[in-house]
């Protein structure tokens, strides 16, 4: 009930979230009523978040991918919400009990690692992967086990749902692995403006902290001709 009541507490406040700290000392970012609505009205959108959705949530309530990719967004319409330390070994035993989950490359990887990630059967879950790039190995992998997963690119201060690709079968993962140019996928869906400037990606937006002025994202991006994002590094 306490976890509950903070949630609402959060959605009529706002909430101070830290940045990750890639590219420098971590910084408290204040999220406003405003930003958060929106934010949780492209999550819901992108992944297909409903009432009835069932999620578990195993990232840290206390950064952006764990309280706002998944979480916030499927509270607000009251969907079921169970959030555990994560473990790759409960992950596998436990994720057929729900239709959807945000995890991290690192957590990916630990999960491809158990016995049993070689039966598992994940046919009706929605994965959304994030907060590190993420590589085509292991997007094939998740795939393969018949999930719908989803590329995710965002940051404490955008999103976390902005820019992305849904993956339903390993055919699209070959599609566009054809066309793929150096770096890693963001995705080619776009829930926010964006500019490039001297290789560097620029966005603004409802769902980002900055509202309508361009945020320097400080990410090395290049797009494809059919408009896929690829991130190539950071800016120190």
């Amino acid at each position: 009930m306490e976890q509950k009541n903070n949630l609402s507490l959060i959605l009529k406040k706002g909430i101070e979230l830290k940045s990750s700290g890639t590219t420098g000392p971590q910084k408290k970012i204040y999220q406003t009523p405003y930003k958060l609505r929106n934010a949780n009205k492209i999550a819901r959108e992108c992944q297909k978040i409903s009432p009835k959705s069932k999620i578990y949530t195993v990232c840290k309530l206390e950064h952006a991918g764990g309280l706002l990719a998944q979480t916030l967004p499927g509270f607000e319409v009251g969907a079921h919400i169970e959030i555990e330390k994560f473990n790759a070994y409960n992950f596998c035993k436990r994720i057929k009990n729900f239709t959807h989950t945000h995890i991290t490359p690192k957590h990916a990887r630990a999960i491809m690692l158990t016995k049993s990630f070689q039966d598992l059967n994940l046919k009706g879950v929605w994965i959304t992967c994030g907060s590190e790039p993420v590589e085509w190995e292991l997007i094939t992998k998740f795939v393969k086990k018949g999930c719908h997963f989803m590329v995710n690119w965002g940051m404490t201060e955008i999103g976390p749902c902005a820019i992305n690709t849904v993956f339903k079968d390993i055919d699209a993962v070959k599609d566009y692995k054809k066309r793929a140019l150096e770096g890693t996928l963001m995705g080619d869906d776009v829930y926010c403006d964006t500019k490039i400037e001297k290789g560097i990606l620029h966005v603004k937006g409802d769902i980002s902290v900055f509202g309508n002025n361009w945020f320097d994202t400080r990410d090395r991006v290049k797009k494809n001709e059919t408009n896929e994002f690829y991130i190539q590094g950071r800016l120190i």
